[in-house]
């Protein structure tokens, strides 16, 4: 996805956790009404090491997560995964990041997700596991280009870059 924005701003706004992520913090279809709490180290999830929770439920099956920030190369990349095993219904442990490049007069930003089929109900993993995931990564990168999305007024625009993201 390409914004007409700096690569500083693009990786400061994704490198806030609470924003970065905040579709799992909001009630939503895809969370079957549910939503999760984030709650962060002294560094705020801005440092190699920095740990992330989140918690919540979904019809009554208690969820939780723990994931440490593994690289962070500031503008251009973070990576961070899970700490154990997550108690999640559709993935599993996880390697999740973002990239940060200019490109012409903007930003070129991309998020990925590498997962394994959660330890206990793997079939419900088959069945939605890629699903969910691409839900998160498409919530991530939408949170940026609402973020960064210029007036219709002016000559800032939001599109898909030429060759892909």
């Amino acid at each position: 996805m390409w914004v007409q924005a700096a690569p500083e701003e693009v990786f400061a706004f994704a490198d806030d956790h609470r924003q970065f992520s905040s579709h799992m913090a909001s009630s939503s279809w895809m969370m079957l009404g549910s939503k999760m709490s984030t709650r962060m180290d002294a560094a705020g999830g801005r440092a190699v090491g920095s740990h992330i929770t989140m918690d919540g439920s979904v019809l009554g099956v208690r969820l939780s997560l723990d994931e440490a920030v593994t690289e962070r190369l500031v503008p251009a990349s973070k990576t961070w995964e899970t700490v154990g095993e997550p108690r999640l219904l559709a993935v599993g442990s996880y390697r999740m990041g973002f990239e940060v490049a200019r490109r012409g007069e903007g930003t070129t930003f991309r998020v990925f997700i590498d997962y394994l089929l959660p330890q206990r109900r793997r079939w419900l993993g088959r069945f939605l596991g890629g699903f969910y995931a691409g839900w998160c990564v498409s919530q991530m990168v939408k949170g940026v280009e609402s973020r960064f999305r210029r007036p219709a007024a002016g000559n800032g625009t939001v599109s898909q870059s030429p060759g892909g993201p």
